[in-house]
């Protein structure tokens, strides 16, 4: 099983608010039109499925680090 690099996380929490929430969008996408092959077994690797919702689960908390990072900053600003 190929895991994901240091290099590709890096990359990820680089990213801003928006893009972020666009690529939490596309991994979303992405698990529907997985879920909808799956329901009319036109899946070939199943393994894809728990692949998009690690990604999911990565995104939402990279975005959620970055929100308590922001609050922090915020609250040493006052």
């Amino acid at each position: 099983m190929a895991k994901q690099s240091k290099t590709e996380i890096e990359k990820l929490r680089q990213l801003s608010f928006v893009d972020l929430d666009k690529e939490l969008e596309e991994a979303y996408k992405r698990r529907f039109s997985l879920r909808l092959q799956q329901g009319t077994r036109q899946l070939t690797n199943h393994r894809e499925i728990p692949k998009v919702r690690r990604q999911i689960a990565r995104l939402k908390t990279i975005r959620r680090q970055l929100e308590i990072a922001a609050q922090a900053a915020n609250e040493e600003e006052d």
